[in-house]
C-alpha cells in the first residue's frame, strides 16, 4: 500500500519573468516565485548594499552589489525553473495515471536552511547595526571583510569533511 502524502501544488512559473522582475527590482522575482520571505530578505540586503555605497572608498562593497545582484537574478530563474519542472511533472504524471517520484516532489518543498549561514547572517547583521549606531565605524568594519571569506572556506571545508564522513557510514552500512 502506497503512503500518499500530500504535497502543495504551485502553479507553473516563467523563468523569463522572474528573470526581468529580479532585474528590475532586486527581490521581486522571488515573490513572482512564491518565495516571500527569500523576496523581502533580497530586499533589505540589497538595500544595505547601496546603502554601504556611500560609505567610504571600498571597492570589495562595489563588488558585493554586483554579485549579489546577478546572484538574485540567477537565483529566481533557477527556483522558476524548478517549480515548473515539478508542475510538469505532475500534470504528465496524471495523465500517465502515474505518480511523480516522492524525491522530486520533496526536493521542493524540502526545508533549507543551515546553521552556520545563520550565524554568519546574524553576526553581519550585529555588525551592521552597530556601526548604524555609530559604536563602530564602517571604515574598521570593511577592512575585515577577508575574513568573512575564512569563514565561508572553513564551512566549505567542514561540510566536504562531513560528507565524506557520512559516505564511509553509508558503504559500510551496505557491506554489512
Amino acid at each position: 500500500m502506497e503512503e500518499k502524502i500530500k504535497i502543495e501544488k504551485k502553479p507553473p512559473r516563467s523563468p523569463a519573468l522572474a528573470g526581468i522582475f529580479s532585474a528590475i527590482f532586486p527581490g521581486t522575482g522571488a515573490i513572482y516565485n512564491g518565495s516571500y520571505l527569500k523576496g523581502l530578505m533580497f530586499i533589505v540586503i540589497f538595500a544595505g548594499l547601496v546603502t554601504m555605497q556611500s560609505r567610504g572608498p571600498q571597492p570589495f562593497a562595489g563588488l558585493l552589489l554586483a554579485g549579489f545582484y546577478f546572484f538574485q537574478i540567477i537565483d529566481s530563474v533557477h527556483e522558476a525553473r524548478k517549480i515548473s519542472a515539478v508542475s510538469a511533472g505532475e500534470e504528465m504524471a496524471e495523465k500517465a495515471s502515474t505518480r511523480v517520484s516522492m524525491e522530486a516532489e520533496l526536493e521542493l518543498n524540502r526545508p533549507s536552511g543551515s546553521i552556520s549561514w545563520g550565524i554568519i547572517l546574524i553576526l553581519l547583521g550585529g555588525l551592521f547595526l552597530l556601526a548604524n549606531f555609530d559604536l563602530i565605524s564602517y571604515d574598521s568594519l570593511l577592512d575585515y571583510w577577508p575574513l568573512l571569506l575564512i569563514g565561508l572556506g572553513l564551512k566549505l571545508l567542514a561540510d566536504y569533511f562531513t560528507s565524506q564522513k557520512k559516505h564511509k557510514n553509508q558503504e559500510k552500512g551496505e557491506q554489512r
